[in-house]
C-alpha cells in the first residue's frame, strides 16, 4: 500500500521532483480519500485543516456570495496549482470561504496542518514551493472577485440606465396618446368654432394674445400663487355661467393668462361664440403643453445617452487628451442619478469658473468618478448631502467630494487603498475599488488624499495641468 502510495504522490506535480525519502514521510502521514462526480468535498465554513494533494480529477471551488455559491477557481493537478488545494502552509484561512465538488472522479491524500512545521524543516524548498502557488492561487481569486465585481457593477449600472431611459420612453408613448386625442379633439372644436362666424381678425387677435404669453419671461408661481390664480379663473368661469369641467382653468394658468385677459377675448368674441372659443383656445394651449413635455422627455433621453457616450468615452482613443472635468462629473451624477434619488441625496456643487481642461486618460478618470461619488451615496443615509468643489492652482486641478456620511473607522481608514479591499457586500460596488483609483491618479502623475470624521468624509483628487511626459503604457 506504501509503494501504491508513493507512486500516486509522485504523480503530483509539486511532489513530482521529491526524494523517495521525503514522499514516504508524506505518504506515512497523509489520508486517502476518493469522491465520486458531484460530491460535496468541503462545506462553507468547515474548518479548514488540510492540504489536498490531488492525484485524479478537478476540485471545483465556489465561493460563499451572499449565501450564493459563485464559481471561482478550478483545482487540478496542472501547472496552475501544483496539485495542491485546501490550506497551504503559512496561509491565514481558518475556516473554508465556500464549498468544492468533485468533477468527475477525484481521487487524492489529505495532510493535516499539523505536520506543517515538520516538513518545512524536512524540506523548505517544497514550502516555499507552496507558498508559490499559493500566492499564485491568491492572485487568481483577487482577479476572479474584482471580475465578479464588476460584472454586477455593471449589471447594475445598466438596470439604472435601463430605469432612466424608462421614464422618458414611457412618457413618450403617454405623451403621444395624449397629442393624438388633442388634435383629433381639435377637428371638432374648429367646426364649432366656425360655426360661430369668428372673423379672420379674432383668430389672429388671439394668435398674438398666445405668442405673446408663450414670448413673455412667466414666473414661477409659488403653490400659494397658483391656486390663488386658479380661483381667480375658475370664478369668472362661474360668473360666465360656464359649467364646472368645460374648460380647465389650471390650463390658462400654466399658460400665464388672467381673468383679464379672458375677458378681453369674451369681449371680441361675443356671447354666443365665447365658449366654443375659449374651448378652442384650452386645446391648443394644452397640446402646446403636450408638446413641450415630448421635447423634454426626448431631451432627457439624449442627455442620457450622450453622458453614457462621454463616461465610457466612445470612439475615442486611450492617449492623453484634454478634458473638461466638470462636464465628466456632471455625466458621472447623471448615470448615478437613480441612486441619488433612492436615497433623496441633495447634490451641492460649487466648481470654478476658470476650470481649464485636464490632460487625462479620460476613461480611467471617469472610473475614478464614479467610484468615490458611489462610495460615498453607499457612505450617506437618506436625505445626505453631496458636495462637489472644485479649485485650481498654478500646477494642479483640485476636485473635492465631500459627504456627510458615517465617516472611514479610523482603524481601516490606513488600509482603503490596499488592493481588492472593500467593506461592501458583494454587488454593492462599482468593481474597482480605492486601489485602482490610486492607481488612476497615480497614472495622471496625480495625488488622492482622504480626511474623515462622523458626519463628513472628504477625497481630495489633485491632477497636474500639465503632462511633460505622458505615460503611454
Amino acid at each position: 500500500m506504501q509503494t501504491e502510495t508513493i507512486n500516486d504522490l509522485k504523480k503530483v506535480i509539486v511532489l513530482s521532483d521529491l526524494p523517495d525519502e521525503h514522499l514516504q514521510w508524506i505518504a506515512e502521514r497523509s489520508i486517502y480519500v476518493e469522491y465520486d462526480d458531484g460530491a460535496v468535498v468541503v462545506k462553507t465554513g468547515e474548518p479548514a485543516e488540510y492540504m489536498l494533494f490531488l492525484v485524479e480529477g478537478i476540485l471545483a471551488f465556489y465561493m460563499d456570495k451572499n449565501g450564493t455559491l459563485v464559481h471561482y477557481f478550478d483545482f487540478a493537478n496542472d501547472n496552475a496549482t501544483g496539485g495542491a488545494s485546501g490550506l497551504l502552509p503559512y496561509s491565514r484561512m481558518k475556516t473554508s470561504p465556500g464549498t468544492s465538488f468533485a468533477v468527475g472522479k477525484l481521487r487524492g491524500y489529505r495532510f493535516h496542518k499539523e505536520h506543517f512545521s515538520a516538513l518545512e524543516q524536512l524540506n523548505p524548498a517544497l514550502i516555499q514551493r507552496l507558498i508559490g502557488y499559493m500566492t499564485e492561487r491568491a492572485r487568481a481569486f483577487a482577479t476572479r472577485q474584482l471580475q465578479q465585481e464588476k460584472v454586477s457593477a455593471l449589471g447594475q449600472l445598466a438596470a439604472g440606465i435601463a430605469h432612466e431611459l424608462n421614464n422618458p420612453a414611457s412618457a413618450i408613448n403617454r405623451i403621444s396618446a395624449e397629442l393624438s386625442r388633442r388634435l383629433k379633439e381639435n377637428y371638432m372644436l374648429t367646426e364649432k368654432l366656425l360655426t360661430q362666424k369668428i372673423s379672420a381678425e379674432h383668430l389672429q387677435r388671439i394668435r398674438n394674445t398666445v405668442e405673446e404669453k408663450e414670448s413673455a419671461n412667466k414666473k414661477k408661481l409659488s403653490p400659494i400663487q397658483r391656486v390663488e390664480r386658479e380661483d381667480e379663473i375658475n370664478d369668472w368661469l362661474d360668473q360666465k355661467g360656464i359649467q364646472s369641467g368645460m374648460i380647465a382653468g389650471e390650463t390658462f394658468v400654466e399658460a400665464g393668462f388672467s381673468g383679464e385677459d379672458l375677458e378681453n377675448i369674451s369681449g371680441d368674441a361675443g356671447s354666443e361664440a365665447f365658449v366654443p372659443t375659449l374651448q378652442w383656445i384650452e386645446n391648443l394651449l394644452s397640446s402646446q403643453r403636450v408638446i413641450k413635455d415630448l421635447d423634454e422627455a426626448s431631451r432627457r433621453i439624449s442627455n442620457l445617452v450622450g453622458a453614457i457616450k462621454s463616461h465610457v468615452h466612445m470612439d475615442q482613443t486611450t492617449e492623453l487628451q484634454p478634458t473638461d472635468i466638470h462636464r465628466d462629473i456632471e455625466n458621472t451624477l447623471t448615470l448615478l442619478g437613480y441612486k441619488l434619488r433612492e436615497k433623496n441625496i441633495t447634490v451641492t456643487k460649487t466648481f470654478a469658473e476658470s476650470l481649464p481642461e485636464v490632460p487625462a486618460y479620460v476613461s480611467e478618470l471617469n472610473q475614478v468618478w464614479t467610484n468615490i461619488i458611489d462610495n460615498a451615496i453607499y457612505a450617506m443615509p437618506k436625505n445626505g448631502v453631496l458636495t462637489i468643489e472644485t479649485c485650481v492652482d498654478t500646477r494642479n486641478a483640485i476636485v473635492k467630494i465631500i459627504d456627510n456620511g458615517c465617516g472611514i473607522p479610523p482603524e481601516i481608514i490606513s488600509r482603503i487603498f490596499d488592493p481588492f479591499f472593500t467593506t461592501k457586500k458583494m454587488g454593492e460596488g462599482t468593481g474597482i475599488g480605492l486601489d485602482l483609483v490610486n492607481t488612476a491618479i497615480k497614472h495622471h502623475n496625480g495625488e488622492i488624499k482622504v480626511n474623515s470624521k462622523a458626519g463628513r468624509t472628504e477625497f481630495t483628487i489633485c491632477l497636474p495641468l500639465k503632462q511633460s511626459k505622458p505615460d503611454k503604457e
